[in-house]
């Protein structure tokens, strides 16, 4: 273990803990909105029904920000243990938005643990619905901050570097660089939806199971309808991040491409294998979108990766990642268009099996997708860890203990990922909605 290369086990342990930590970072930064909008909708209509769907996501809530802290504290570590001359350079650049990351989870945390245990001690009832809003503000500032972090890697700015050290550091203008307002979008945007998308999994799921209760028909609306607004909102955005790209990172984009040569009026290619010669094989090629893509015309010039060194070129397989994301970024969208027009289509089921499948794919296949969205940003970096500044390879730690940490970490994952999906199970199997239901007297979806 110790003989392989300590930059190569670096980012395969970073790279894992990103893996990790993403989908209970988005879970945490999506559910919050989705437990506020099920009890303000509880409240306004005065349906217990809603109000309970707050609850029973609140307690599985809990249970992913214990593991979100673990992973996202890891991070933490592993900047300043594997990335040590890319935190001594760059360290002062970013503590700012590390330091305010932090100072919002705790206005996270401390709402939360309030909203969690004074349920029905408020005469006003919209006091406790309240206090979600710190709650879900600070989830949603968390990742604004975390995710400036990444931009600025990106798109570093705000210092001027002088014999390997920042001199002139602005901390504001490095956090609002270039890369920040379609990064930012893109992670809320893409964390809403899924989180909708699970949520509106388990209804889903619930009803295939034969519990037709109205409480689980509620569930799947409110969720499945948010979750195309939210697919709509990051297809949008996607498309505000390939402009970027274009603009900023050409490199990247025409690596995802296979774009070699510069040219006006360029097609978008999708699928494909390339030859020995980089000659595109088997591809769809769509006229002009690239073009389109890159600037809203189809005369819009898009740089090849010709005008580019090759050592300083991403690897080209990030086009599989490319085109795998916008796959799955469509059928997202997709199924819950179907569930929202499925009175118009054949048969005579409200809830066809197939469309109730669909559904509870939704939330894998949108961890799919942000999986595939951050290895493609971060694969498409490459060999950079601070574009133009500093590559991979000279900010990695030296130390031949990253392997044995890597082992050790892939343990502490697996024990974590395996005891939150057995203690969500128990918490849901053992009270069942139908069972609470009844204890607030309600039954058969019918007040008493």
């Amino acid at each position: 273990m110790s003989s392989l290369d300590p930059v190569l086990l670096s980012r395969m342990l970073t790279g894992l803990t990103l893996f990790v930590h993403i989908i209970f970072a988005s879970i945490g930064v999506g559910v919050p909105l989705m437990i506020a909008l099920a009890e303000w909708r509880g409240l306004r209509t005065n349906d217990i029904h809603y109000t309970l769907l707050a609850r029973r996501w609140a307690r599985g809530f809990v249970i992913t920000v214990a593991v979100g802290v673990v992973t996202g504290t890891s991070i933490g570590l592993q900047l300043s243990l594997l990335w040590p001359m890319f935190m001594r350079v760059a360290g002062q650049a970013i503590a700012l938005p590390l330091f305010m990351e932090t100072f919002a989870f705790f206005v996270e945390a401390i709402f939360l643990g309030i909203y969690l245990y004074t349920w029905d001690r408020f005469k006003k009832k919209y006091t406790h619905m309240l206090l979600l809003i710190p709650v879900a503000l600070g989830s949603s500032a968390s990742a604004v901050f975390i995710t400036t972090v990444n931009s600025f890697m990106n798109q570093p700015q705000g210092f001027t570097l002088i014999n390997g050290i920042m001199k002139d550091i602005h901390p504001i203008a490095a956090m609002l660089n270039p890369a920040t307002p379609t990064k930012v979008s893109h992670v809320l945007a893409s964390s809403y939806t899924l989180s909708a998308g699970i949520l509106a999994g388990i209804a889903a799921f619930s009803l295939l199971r034969g519990r037709d209760h109205v409480y689980y028909k509620k569930a799947l609306k409110l969720t499945t309808v948010c979750a195309l607004v939210f697919a709509v909102s990051t297809v949008m955005i996607g498309d505000s991040s390939g402009k970027f790209l274009a603009k900023y990172q050409p490199e990247k984009l025409a690596a995802a491409e296979w774009h070699f040569k510069t040219m006006t009026k360029a097609p978008l290619v999708y699928g494909g294998i390339l030859d020995e010669n980089n000659e595109v094989k088997y591809a769809i090629e769509i006229p002009y979108a690239l073009s389109i893509l890159a600037g809203n015309r189809p005369d819009t010039e898009v740089k090849g990766l010709e005008e580019f060194p090759a050592d300083l070129r991403p690897p080209l397989s990030i086009h599989y990642m490319f085109d795998l994301k916008v796959t799955t970024g469509v059928i997202i969208l997709l199924i819950p268009v179907l569930y929202v027009f499925r009175r118009w289509l054949p048969g005579r089921k409200p809830y066809p099996k197939w469309l109730l499948l669909g559904i509870v794919l939704l939330g894998p296949l949108a961890m799919i997708a942000i999986e595939l969205g951050w290895m493609f940003a971060e694969v498409g970096r490459q060999p950079w860890i601070l574009r133009g500044y500093m590559k991979v390879s000279e900010a990695a730690t030296t130390s031949s203990s990253v392997g044995w940490m890597l082992v050790l970490f892939i343990l502490l994952y697996l024990i974590l990922c395996f005891s939150a999906i057995r203690v969500l199970s128990k918490l849901f199997r053992n009270k069942e909605a139908e069972k609470e239901l009844e204890s607030l007297g309600l039954e058969g979806g019918i007040v008493h």
